[in-house]
């Protein structure tokens, strides 16, 4: 059984997802949640609280493999940069730990999942539901997108041990 944490990096919430993958490839929900970073005081106080929010995850789940989402282009050089801060702060708490990290452009994650990269938010959270048979309830988009993370890497994971084909060679052709 292999655990891993799926990260959906924001600058005002930050999607977590946990799962477990067996030897056979089924992917099971272990943990969900969004961490919410509009309480503090600053933008410098929301990273601290992303931190200890996936300090926290970290310790309470211990995955063995992790998983982030890359930045995509924001509606404005603002938000870009305050994502990649988000994103910078999530990666030096998984490296602090010595995990190692893989990561993946939105565009992949919905091929992955949906089959097409240009799904919309519904279409990744239905198919997250049925992937880990989740009830209907509605998932929180930040969650869902961290669990889409999370269930990518765990296909493509298969794909490599399936074919020896690296995920770097499948990220550097734009699959």
């Amino acid at each position: 059984m292999i655990r891993i944490l799926g990260i959906d990096p924001g600058s005002q919430r930050t999607g977590i997802g946990v799962i477990d993958v067996g030897a056979d490839g089924r992917c099971t929900f272990v943990h969900c949640e969004a961490l919410k970073l509009l309480d503090a005081a600053d933008f410098p106080s929301r990273l601290g609280l992303l931190c200890e929010g996936l300090e926290r995850v970290l310790d309470e789940w211990q995955p063995q493999q992790v998983a982030i989402e890359t930045v995509f282009m924001a509606k404005s050089a603002t938000s870009a940069l305050k994502l990649g801060h988000a994103r910078g702060a999530a990666l030096a708490t998984v490296v602090r730990r010595k995990l190692a990290i893989s990561e993946y452009a939105p565009r992949v994650i919905k091929q992955s999942l949906v089959g097409g990269g240009a799904a919309d938010k519904t279409q990744v959270q239905h198919m997250v539901r049925l992937l880990l048979k989740l009830p209907d309830a509605r998932l929180q988009a930040d969650a869902a997108d961290a669990l889409a993370v999370a269930l990518t890497h765990a296909h493509m994971s298969a794909t490599v041990m399936r074919t020896g084909v690296a995920i770097h060679q499948l990220r550097r052709r734009g699959t």
